[in-house]
């Protein structure tokens, strides 16, 4: 423990920072890989990440080495693992704890949220709960590995205890190791049970240790290691203590990881589940041992396994079955945890099976087969319970799927314990998980609503589980239980509907069904299996079929649907009323065989071979499928009877354990009963009753007892007959009871009614009472009891007790209801809250004594010690949680069972909120005082029951000696408590044994029995598993023991077999009492009525002849009719009463009368609208022969409008071949309107540009007229020769090769060498379809229509005759009346021996009027109505079930009086207006006394006589007349009508054939479809591609054009540049080199927008002033000259000119380069594209040679087809020996209109031929004359040539070319820089004028100043001469004063400078004026600033 102290910090360090870093990695989202230990800087081994699951991620499990549990990881958190455990160093793993000699072994998972097992008490949760919060067990950080100490260390180890049912799992360890709890968290091997406290079964211990040599040791080097944790708290602080007392810390052994041994085995009574035993009761372990299993949970998902060709596998509750087919015996194995077993599945090998189990942290078991020893055991797969299992293809992995709440998918190394990948799955339910066949790194999963796609993938982090979320689409969502992967990785499943989903990437890639979208399967598909290259599919409607699996890969959806349809290859129907779940595949001496699991309880043997020799199904057992509602045991023998709501009821021989008999009814069983001894000693009569409340009584006996009969085979060993079948109730009977003396047989249902029966030999019924709720149970009271009485549990929490009522003393006159039977209730009232609250008082108080007893222990403990005890101040008392509240649900709970104790007192169980407890009651003496309802009674004791809370108890039993009391569970166990005494009490109730044996979810146990000797138990479940055992020892089973069958009854098979009842809507007794009551009353009624109507029929009679005597009266004498009224208010208010009556009845039949008059209207709408002619017979009057109509619907019209959308639609068709060719012309026509348009586009520029020019200048006009019009002159000479050059063109197009020929001469050719002498047959194989006659579906379709309305319009046609012979027949009949009626007033003056017979008058048959059926009236009512009333009266009289409603409903309804009244006065009314009719008017007779007639009356009379005589022969002549002249008229139309009935004949097998053809087309239509639209597809392309091939070679030729118009223009400048040049040029070489040279020249960019312009306006700038060029040499390569500046002498305005042709010679250069870069792309594009359309054109040939191929297997497919063609004798030319031949297969049936085509055919070829020789003939002369006249034009032409070459000498002296001379004019661009230069001398003049006009002013200014000037000097001379006078005269007055003043002076001196230099200065200044005028006047001189005057000089003004 020292050694362990120094390690002890470590793992709590590194379980503090990977929890820090953990929790960090979840907050910041971040996935961290490999995390490190801070102490060792080893990698920690696990990262997680929280992920949430959803549709949009793959959900990603991790590989964990040798173990794979991650605690506290929330759904999606990744856990993985950087190294491989087997390969790797284990650094990585600082947690796990090594020693040497140790093997790792794998953990259980537990988490906080994790739960322990239900049924473990309220202390052992929370002690749980506190080991999971703990988190100090070893595996919490990172793999949740636990290792054990080897041999060498001391284990301690307390005994653990496990709830009822759970077992230690043992682990395969070396040495000593301990056994490991299989339900717990695996800890270290030095944790104590105080940590996790459950319970253990008496007698479990340690497991036994592995021997030697069962493991392999693998050494690991590692840094360090950790010891193992121990959870117990006081030995936490010990190793505290020890880690600071030891700083150095130990050396680390290197770590050994242990493989186990493949031939170890745990110890299977080590591992299965064993009973549970109170201790200390003294019951032995083995009270009860499993006999045998009847049931089968056929309902249970892949509960059929196969292990050899003999054995089958399946779950039974708690228990797995082992059955040999051969010898039929059963092997048993129990669940380990007695939780119940969740999934089977079989080793590919078949020598391992894996059983995954139920319950709190299930295990999978692996079990060796046939050795049975447990091999393997895999821990923490999941919560709860296992769905689902599967090996892979190679067995070496294991995948399963929990169930809820974590549906954790697990794929597991088996072998080695080991889980390798988890992840969760789902968060619903999923029932299926498979690898693929083919690439084991797949698995599938699919369940409710869904389908998942799992991958193994390798990452960086290692391996990772990624699932992928199948996604539906437009599908439904549906269940998926049955998929298979196929080889390519796609998934196929079922669905709901029963059609397939073909999945591929995730997505449903097509939906498969059968022809007419059937689904595949007539309900879910259930199973999928790929066998032998062929998908088997399993259905649930009983199905197996098989489907072409290369169809199915390659299935792809055809239209928007995503439907695709396709036939299976074959199928096999195992069985009416079959749900096949799935089926299972074993070899058999080399031929294959299935078996087949049947959810409606059966196992088959199936034969899948399809040959001619497969066997039939064979049914190999049958079983009840779901619940098994009820079960009884026979009271004399070892039998049992079950029921279900399968509809049978089985006899078993449960010491024989076989099936005796079955019988099966029309309706479900819910209740069951055997007969006890005193009312059939035989034990032969037992009770049933059904879900529709009829009670049969049927008798069960042995065959063999009765006598042998002729022909009776197959006699078994038991059988049962139907004795008596009765109904007493209307819904499902649930309780059945025999009284104890065997006289009342007692029946409960839920329609809340007991009811009694007398028990005779034949039953009897006593009656019925009503109870409060449903019925749950009926038991009588006891032999013990003194009184007969019968207990009544109902559902509701109400309870009943009533005597047995006896047979005679109920009034059952009317009903059969008892009412005043004695009654008492008792309604339960909950007491369980205040029990819970009186037991939480009562353990306060203890709590509360046990604590001041240790108090006081310690005082006297201290007291003893001598010390002083100080009076401690008494502590505030501590506040006490709330008492918990009493509750009383408002539901009460239901009851589940009970039974008598003591007269008037009985036991009950409940569920629901009061279960846990026997409640005793007692029925109260006060019962009358209180109603039912509101009573509130409660029991009187109560006995807790233990781990019954969530539990109860549904079925209680004793034994016959009442010892024993058997207790049937919710949960599936059985539990069976010892009685010491008859009285049940708590201390009795302590001791009990218990074991699970039916499912624990859902097979409660539904009826718990001991066999009559109490020798055997027998118990039934919902799980539909029936168990029989040996109660006590199994020795004690006697080999004599056998079950007797009951011996038949004395003349037993010549009595009638007893009548069932069938209907479920049949009366019940009560009803049929009722309904005859009810009858006989409306019978007394309508008697009454009868004799009613008889009195008034003879006072009728009466008053009836009082009339006819007052109408025998004179006429003064009778009567007026109103005197036979005693009171007219009588009748006024008979009259009113009736009105209202009337009005009344109407109101009330309003909704009836609407209701009948909307279904008439539907009925005439449905039958008689669409009906345009009845078939109307009209007969003959003369014979016997008829005609009829054809009975014709209106057809609709869009027959018709279809024809004549056919019609158009052909006349469409025509003008669909146009259209590529207006295309192309339409191409054709635009480039050469463009060229056309660019050529007047030039024109009008040449015709601007002199007009701008013009405009500009005022002089030279003459020039510019004389220019434009030889400019227009040269223009139109130009288009005149454009014009002819494409006239020449055109016809040299036209003209043909010499290699032409006429395409449609090539086609008749080529069509005559194919058919000349041939009629092709269309049963030829190389028949080709024209494509006019091409059949497609909708082209069938016309012609049916078009048949149809032909047919119809035919018809209608005859129909018309027939029925105007109708009318003809009519206005014959009214003129024969009329006839008859005058020839019989002729013949009343005729003697009788004179008159001749009347012809009969010919009447109309009903026949010939088929509309009057449709008229009627109210008498044709009325007596419509009698007729449905006597056909109801009678059908009611033969059938006793018309429509008589539940009893206390609505009865039948009888006439009313005043309904008879009515009728009866309509009836008298027409009786009476019928004798006034009919009484005849007496004449008065006047007696006159006749005269002799005189000779001329005799006369007068014989004329009349001879008159009368001849009009009567006339008149019957007429009427003969018009009868022959009607016969012949009908006779003729028969037998036209006749002929059109053979060619409507004719024209329905012509129907029929092409409704054949149609039908076939249909089925041809989408693969048609398919290639036509190919075919167009690509000739559509075609014709595209090679419309883009003529546009490009179009834009071809357009550049061509483009060029030549350029290089045109090229020439055109230097022609100008030669003309500007002149002769004789000195500066020629110069400006050409200039003009030639090559500049390379810098593109202009486009300046877009205005938002970049300031900042690009430098660059723009420069990019727009800058042409750069690049100086090249033109000429030498020695010479460089300077092309910026002009030469000195040369002309400036050429140089100028030379520049600017050279600018435009570049951009035209530059424009050629363009447009022949242009040229090469179209080039380029123009071969690849003819290269493709090569290759498209090549698949075109392809496509239509399929079409062709298909259209040809079309065809030969019709003509597969009978076609009935009727011929007669004299057509049939075919004729052997004289005679017809017997075989007339070899005919051909032609018709005589192609065969004298044929013949005609001849001759006109004949002609044809004349004609074409006679035509060749005049062709060949007219191609001589043609080549003779060729030879002579081209001589005259040769002649012209010469005389023009000799004109042109004489005039030009020398040949011209005449078209250049036409269209030569003047030089354009010469023209251009003459109007230039024109221009700018113009401009130049008009300055020179302006400065001449400015000289001249600057003249005239000098003018004006030199003026001023010298009139100025001249003043000054003026001046100066009179100074000087006055200076003489001053000299002379002043001799010789002022000498100073004598000389000149200084101011003068300067002054006359200044003077002097201006004008030199104006002298030089007009002399430069003159050399500037002069250099004006010569054009060519240079203009130069005048010369500026000296700064210092001033002019003066």
């Amino acid at each position: 423990m020292e050694a362990e102290g120094p390690r002890r910090d470590a793992p709590e360090k590194e379980e503090e920072d990977s929890e820090e870093s953990r929790q960090q990695d979840l907050e910041d989202g971040e996935k961290s890989d490999i995390s490190k230990d801070p102490e060792t800087e080893k990698p920690n081994e696990f990262s997680t990440e929280g992920k949430e699951e959803s549709e949009k991620e793959s959900t990603e499990g991790t590989i964990l080495g040798d173990n794979l549990s991650q605690p506290g990881l929330a759904d999606g958190e990744k856990f993985d693992i950087s190294k491989d455990p087997e390969t790797e160093l284990d650094t990585e793993k600082p947690n796990v704890s090594t020693t040497e000699g140790e093997m790792e072994v794998p953990e259980n998972e537990s988490s906080d949220e994790n739960k322990p097992k239900k049924g473990s008490n309220q202390e052992d949760q929370a002690d749980v709960e506190k080991f999971d919060s703990s988190k100090d067990y070893a595996g919490e950080q990172d793999a949740e590995k636990i290792l054990e100490p080897s041999g060498e260390e001391e284990v301690k180890s307390s005994a653990h205890k496990e709830p009822p049912g759970e077992l230690v799992s043992p682990t395969p360890e070396e040495g000593v190791e301990k056994a490991v709890e299989s339900a717990e968290p695996d800890t270290s091997s030095v944790q104590e049970s105080k940590s996790s406290p459950s319970k253990k079964p008496s007698g479990e211990g340690e497991v036994p240790p592995i021997p030697e040599g069962q493991t392999e040791r693998v050494e690991k080097p590692v840094e360090g290691a950790e010891s193992d944790i121990s959870s117990d708290e006081e030995n936490e602080e010990e190793e505290e203590e020890d880690t600071e007392k030891s700083p150095e810390p130990e050396k680390k052994p290197e770590k050994l990881e242990r493989k186990i041994s493949e031939t170890f085995f745990y110890n299977y009574e080590d591992l299965c589940s064993q009973p549970f035993v109170t201790s200390d009761s003294g019951i032995p372990i083995n009270l009860l041992t499993l006999i045998h299993s009847f049931g089968y949970d056929c309902t249970k998902s892949a509960n059929l396994q196969l292990l050899d060709n003999q054995t089958l596998l399946y779950v039974a509750g708690n228990q797995l079955v082992l059955l040999d087919l051969k010898t039929k015996y059963q092997t048993y194995l129990r669940s380990s945890s007695g939780g119940g077993i969740g999934v089977i599945t079989v080793h590919p090998s078949k020598q391992y099976f894996a059983v995954g189990e139920k319950g709190w942290k299930p295990n999978i078991i692996i079990y060796e087969y046939p050795s049975l020893k447990p091999y393997r055991i895999l821990r923490g797969g999941t919560e709860e319970a296992y769905a689902f299992a599967d090996f892979n293809h190679y067995g070496t992995l294991l995948a399963s799927v929990g169930s809820s709440p974590d549906y954790m998918l697990t794929i597991w190394d088996w072998k080695q314990e080991k889980i390798v990948l988890r992840s969760k799955a789902f968060s619903q339910d999923v029932y299926k998980v498979t690898f693929s066949p083919e690439n084991e790194e797949q698995l599938t999963t699919s369940g409710a609503g869904h389908i998942k796609f799992w991958k193994m993938a390798h990452t960086f982090t290692g391996l990772k589980l990624q699932g992928a979320l199948g996604r539906f689409g437009k599908t439904a969502v549906t269940d998926i239980v049955g998929y298979v992967e196929l080889p390519d990785g796609k998934v196929i499943s079922g669905s709901e509907w029963g059609n397939l989903l073909l999945w591929e990437g995730g997505l449903i890639k097509v939906e498969l069904c059968q022809t007419g979208h059937k689904p595949c399967h007539n309900g879910p598909v259930n199973q999928l299996i790929l066998d032998e290259g062929e998908l088997v599919t399993v259905g649930g409607d009983g199905y197996i079929r098989v489907w072409d699996f290369e169809t199915i890969d390659a299935a792809d959806s055809v239209d928007d649907t995503g439907l695709l349809e396709m036939e299976h290859m074959n199928e096999l129907l195992v069985g009416k009323n079959v749900n096949l779940s799935s089926i299972m595949k074993i070899h058999d001496l080399g031929q294959p065989i299935w078996y087949a699991q049947d959810s409606n309880g059966a196992i088959w043997k199936l034969d899948l071979s399809f040959s001619n020799v497969t066997h039939d199904p064979e049914c190999l057992f049958t079983f009840h499928s779901g619940k098994i509602e009820a079960m009884g045991v026979s009271p004399v023998t070892y039998l049992m009877a079950t029921t279900a709501l399968d509809h049978s009821v089985r006899i078993y021989d449960f010491i024989g354990n076989c099936q005796l008999t079955e019988i099966k009814f029309k309706q479900g069983g819910t209740a069951l009963t055997w007969a006890p001894r005193v009312v059939n000693p035989k034990g032969g009569l037992v009770a049933i009753g059904f879900e529709d409340g009829v009670v049969r009584i049927i008798e069960v006996y042995d065959p063999r007892g009765l006598a042998v009969v002729a022909g009776r085979t197959n006699v078994g060993n038991a059988e049962m007959r139907l004795k008596q079948a009765f109904k007493p109730h209307t819904a499902a009977v649930t309780a059945l009871a025999y009284e104890r003396n065997g006289e009342v047989l007692a029946t409960g249902s839920k329609d809340k009614t007991v009811f009694f029966f007398a028990v005779e030999d034949k039953y009897e019924p006593i009656g019925y009472i009503c109870v409060p709720g449903p019925v749950q149970a009926l038991q009588w009271s006891p032999p013990s009891h003194a009184e007969s009485m019968l207990l009544v549990l109902c559902e509701n929490g109400f309870a009943l007790q009533v005597p047995a009522p006896i047979l005679g003393e109920q009034d059952t006159v009317s009903t059969y209801e008892i009412h005043d039977l004695p009654t008492q209730y008792f309604h339960f009232c909950s007491i369980k809250s205040r029990i819970k609250r009186e037991e939480e008082i009562e353990r306060r108080e203890k709590k509360k004594q046990e604590e001041e007893k240790a108090r006081l222990e310690w005082i006297k403990k201290q007291q003893d010690m001598g010390l002083e005890i100080e009076e401690e101040p008494e502590a505030e008392p501590k506040k006490e949680e709330p008492l918990p509240p009493i509750y009383v649900p408002q539901e009460p709970s239901p009851i589940v069972c009970g039974f008598y104790s003591a007269p008037g007192k009985f036991w009950v169980s409940l569920s629901g909120y009061d279960s846990g407890y026997l409640y005793h009651c007692a029925f109260s003496p006060i019962q009358h005082q209180i109603s039912p309802e509101s009573r509130q009674d409660e029991p009187f004791e109560v006995i807790p029951m233990e781990n019954t809370d969530d539990n109860p108890i549904q079925r209680i039993s004793f034994c016959t000696s009442k010892l024993l009391m058997f207790c049937g569970m919710k949960d599936g166990a059985v539990r069976v408590y010892p009685l010491q005494d008859k009285d049940l009490s708590a201390d009795m109730m302590n001791g009990y044994w218990s074991f699970n044996m039916h499912d624990n979810d859902y097979g409660q146990i539904q009826a718990i029995y001991s066999s009559y000797d109490d020798r055997f138990l027998v118990t039934c479940g919902a799980d539909s598993n029936i168990f029989t055992f040996n109660i006590l020892s199994p020795e004690d089973i006697q080999r004599e023991l056998k079950a007797k069958v009951p011996s038949p009854r004395r003349d037993l098979e010549k009595e009638k077999t007893a009548e069932d009842i069938e209907d479920p809507s049949a009366y019940s007794i009560e009803n049929a009492k009722q309904k005859k009551e009810y009858d006989q009353i409306m019978k007394e009624a309508e008697d009454k009525k009868n004799k009613k109507r008889q009195e008034l029929i003879i006072l009728r009679h009466e008053f009836h002849h009082l009339l006819q005597r007052n109408m025998e009266l004179p006429k003064h004498m009778q009567l007026h009719r109103e005197e036979f009224e005693m009171d007219h208010r009588i009748r006024e208010e008979m009259d009113r009463q009736t009105a209202q009556r009337i009005q009344l009845v109407q109101k009330e039949l309003a909704w009836d009368q609407e209701k009948h008059r909307i279904g008439l209207q539907k009925l005439q709408s449905r039958f008689r609208d669409t009906l345009e002619f009845d078939t109307v017979v009209v007969h003959a009057i003369g014979s016997n022969h008829q005609i009829s109509t054809y009975r014709l619907l209106a057809i609709s019209e869009k027959y018709y409008k279809a024809r004549k959308l056919s019609q158009t639609g052909k006349r469409r068709t025509s003008k669909l071949g146009k259209e590529a060719e207006q295309r192309r012309e339409s191409q054709k026509e635009t480039s050469q309107a463009a060229r056309v348009s660019e050529e007047e586009m030039e024109v009008d520029k040449l015709k601007k540009r002199p007009q701008l020019q013009g405009a500009i200048g005022r002089f030279g006009g003459n020039r510019l007229e004389q220019i434009r019009k030889i400019m227009e002159k040269a223009d139109r000479a130009k288009a005149k020769i454009m014009q002819r050059r494409k006239e020449w063109d055109e016809l040299y197009k036209s003209k043909p090769s010499d290699n032409y020929e006429n395409p449609k001469d090539v086609q008749d050719i080529k069509e005559a060498q194919e058919n000349m002498g041939d009629f092709k047959l269309k049963t030829a194989t190389n028949y080709k379809i024209p494509e006019h006659m091409r059949m497609n579906a909708e082209k069938k379709k016309v012609q049916l229509r078009s048949l149809e309305v032909a047919v119809h319009e035919k018809k209608l046609t005859m129909n018309k005759w027939i029925i105007s012979l109708r009318d003809l027949k009519v206005a014959i009949i009214e003129e024969i009346v009329c006839l008859v009626q005058e020839l019989k007033s002729i013949q009343s003056a005729l003697d009788a021996s004179e008159q001749l017979p009347i012809p009969s008058i010919p009447q109309l048959h009903p026949e010939e009027t088929p509309e009057k059926k449709f008229q009627y009236d109210n008498n044709i009512l009325l007596k419509f109505k009698q007729e449905q009333e006597n056909k109801q009266r009678l059908s009611e009289q033969v059938e006793d079930n018309a429509s008589f409603a539940v009893f206390g409903g609505k009865f039948l309804h009888a006439p009313s009086l005043k309904e008879i009244d009515t009728t009866s006065r309509a009836s008298s009314v027409r009786s009476m207006r019928m004798v006034s009719s009919v009484t005849p008017v007496q004449p008065k007779v006047f007696e006159i006394e006749k005269a002799e007639p005189t000779e001329m009356e005799l006369e007068i009379l014989k004329r009349e006589k001879i008159r009368n005589i001849y009009l009567q022969e006339t008149l019957i002549k007429r009427i003969n007349e018009l009868v022959v002249t009607f016969d012949a008229e009908l006779h003729l139309l028969r037998h036209q009508k006749l002929k059109l009935d053979t060619q409507m004949k004719c024209a329905d097998l012509r129907h029929i054939t092409w409704f054949e053809e149609l039908l076939l087309l249909k089925h041809f239509e989408k693969h048609e479809d398919t290639l036509q639209e190919r075919v167009n597809n690509l000739s559509n392309e075609v014709e595209e591609m090679q419309w883009k091939l003529d546009n490009y070679l179009s834009q071809m030729e357009d550049k061509k054009y483009e060029i030549a118009k350029l290089q045109e223009r090229e020439k055109a400048l230097y022609a100008t540049f030669q003309a500007s040049l002149g002769e004789n040029n000195k500066f020629a070489s110069f400006l050409t080199k200039v003009l030639k040279k090559k500049i390379k020249r810098v593109k202009k960019k486009d300046v877009e927008g205005d938002r970049d312009e300031e900042e690009d306006s430098d660059e723009e700038s420069d990019e727009e002033s800058s042409l750069e060029s690049d100086e090249e040499d033109s000429g030498s390569d020695d010479e460089v000259f300077d092309d910026s500046v002009c030469p000195k002498n040369c002309d400036e305005a050429l140089f100028e000119n030379t520049l600017q042709l050279r600018e435009k010679r570049l951009d035209i250069e530059e424009a050629l380069v363009e447009e022949k870069k242009v040229i090469d792309n179209l080039k380029k594009e123009y071969d690849a594209l003819a290269k493709k359309v090569k290759v498209v054109e090549a698949s075109l040939d392809t496509a239509e040679g399929e079409l062709e191929a298909f259209q040809r297997e079309k065809q030969q497919r019709l003509n597969e087809l009978h076609v009935v063609v009727p011929l007669k004798l004299h057509q049939v030319e075919y004729v052997v020996n004289g005679e017809l031949p017997a075989d007339l297969s070899q005919t051909l049936v032609f018709t005589n209109q192609s065969l004298e085509y044929l013949q005609q055919r001849i001759m006109v070829l004949q002609h044809e031929k004349v004609d074409q020789r006679e035509l060749y003939k005049q062709a060949r002369q007219q191609h001589k004359q043609l080549i003779r006249d060729r030879r002579e034009i081209e001589i005259r032409i040769e002649r012209l040539e010469e005389n023009c070459n000799q004109l042109m000498l004489m005039k030009f002296g020398r040949v011209v070319d005449l078209e250049a001379l036409q269209t030569l004019s003047v030089n354009t661009n010469l023209e251009e820089l003459k109007m230039k230069m024109m221009e700018k001398e113009h401009i130049q003049a008009q300055e020179l004028k302006k400065w001449e006009e400015k000289i001249f002013e600057l003249r005239q200014r000098l003018m004006m100043l030199m003026k001023e000037n010298t009139s100025k000097l001249q003043q000054l001379n003026s001046f100066c001469i009179e100074k000087q006078g006055l200076e003489m005269k001053l000299d002379a007055l002043q001799n010789n004063l002022g000498a100073e003043f004598q000389g000149p002076r200084k101011a003068e001196i300067q002054e006359r400078e200044r003077l002097i230099t201006l004008v030199q200065l104006q002298a030089q200044e007009a002399e430069v004026l003159k050399e500037e005028i002069t250099l004006l006047s010569r054009k060519d001189g240079r203009i130069f600033p005048p010369p500026q005057p000296p700064p210092d000089t001033k002019i003066l003004n």
